[in-house]
């Protein structure tokens, strides 16, 4: 009800605990918390609902990826204390969260440093505040929002926090943006890090320009997001695939230029046949090791490579001669800050953008949801629903 909300996540390089050491004692805990409206509060949809008193409980159900001797993780549903927040902090019931690639190499040890024994998985998540602490200005009970990728990348250095596979979550007003006014929670989970990443490819680095050529590696969040920014954008994107049927997605998603890497494994050829030897202007590459030569390959004069994951390695070598020869670019970065996910959704809101969500699992569904992710079966982004469906959802 109200307004909605989302969440954090578990960087690359370290997590905090369970909900931490600033929970109360067990045994001085009340049986449930009170927290009332101050004022209406607009859904989705434009339709006000009246202030409620809110009975928040006072303990919850969340999942924590628990470290096995082998030093790999395991997935387990636990119960934890929720924090009622502190000044300047803000306590938002989580609806939905989603998974990134990332979320399946943390499981396998390969995506953090993190010495904790155990932590609250996913980054991306969407729900609902409903109380905030004292001091809190930047949000309302009842807003619906989500939490940064990097929840203290204001400005300057940035530092972990627990992740959103949670019923509740206790944030930074600071690391909260307010989601567009038309996607659901569903869709709003999809946010805080494949799609600003894919912004930040497109748009902060090298901006995107009408007419350019876009190259995007796959058919996953942060690629789909890509071709749905250069479409909007008025760019033409082109996305490699081994799959036949994904092409077929993209290109009902407005791809100029599809191509199978198994059909042409020089698919760089491919692409400047597409392009009419112009090459891509942008490339965000996803593929690390055994794509980072054709993307290089496949470079306009002039173009920009976005280097953003290592599906296949993160190993490899950028011709510095060939760059400069084409007075080209290559930079790496890791998703965004807070501005610039507020620019990005400016730009969903402004061309009604609607998320790409290949399938929603239940709560209970959690581990099914990561083995999904691991099978490289989906287009788009994979859902965990949280809190259930909310009336107050526009789709999905």
């Amino acid at each position: 009800m109200g307004r909605r909300a989302a969440s954090i996540d578990e960087i690359q390089y370290v997590f905090c605990g369970a909900w931490g050491s600033a929970a109360p004692a067990m045994s001085m805990l009340p049986k449930s918390i009170h927290a009332s409206t101050n004022s209406a509060a607009p859904l989705a949809g434009g339709q006000p609902i009246e202030a409620t008193t809110l009975t928040l409980p006072v303990m919850q159900q969340q999942y924590q990826l628990v470290r096995n001797p082998e030093r790999s993780f395991t997935l387990k549903l636990t119960d934890a204390p929720v924090r009622r927040p502190g000044p300047n902090e803000v306590l938002v019931k989580v609806h939905s969260a989603s998974l990134n690639r990332r979320d399946i190499m943390i499981v396998q040890q390969k995506g953090t440093t993190s010495q904790r024994d155990n932590f609250v998985p996913l980054s991306d998540g969407a729900g609902e505040v409903v109380e905030i602490g004292s001091g809190t200005t930047r949000v309302h009970v009842g807003d619906r929002v989500a939490a940064i990728f990097h929840q203290n990348w204001l400005s300057g250095r940035r530092s972990p926090i627990d992740g959103m596979l949670s019923q509740y979550a206790t944030l930074s007003e600071q690391g909260l943006v307010t989601l567009p006014s038309h996607l659901s929670f569903d869709e709003g989970a999809t946010l805080p890090c494949a799609a600003v990443t894919a912004w930040n490819g497109l748009d902060v680095y090298h901006r995107v320009q009408r007419g350019d050529y876009v190259l995007l590696l796959g058919t996953g969040g942060v690629s789909i997001f890509g071709l749905q920014f250069a479409v909007a954008a008025g760019a033409k994107a082109i996305v490699i695939s081994s799959s036949d049927t994904k092409l077929q997605r993209a290109k009902e998603l407005g791809a100029v230029g599809t191509i199978n890497y198994h059909t042409f494994p020089e698919w760089d050829k491919k692409v400047r046949a597409l392009t009419g030897d112009i090459g891509a202007h942008h490339v965000l590459e996803i593929g690390g090791h055994d794509t980072l030569p054709h993307s290089l390959a496949s470079l306009a004069m002039g173009g920009h490579v976005a280097l953003i994951g290592g599906l296949s390695g993160f190993s490899g070598e950028i011709p510095v001669m060939a760059l400069l020869g084409l007075t080209g670019s290559a930079s790496g970065f890791n998703v965004g800050s807070r501005a610039d996910f507020e620019a990005m959704n400016s730009f969903i809101e402004k061309y009604r953008l609607k998320p790409i969500v290949d399938h929603v699992f239940d709560f209970t569904e959690a581990q099914s949801a990561y083995d999904y992710m691991e099978s490289d079966k989906h287009v788009g982004k994979v859902i965990i629903r949280i809190a259930g469906r909310d009336p107050g959802s526009p789709s999905i």
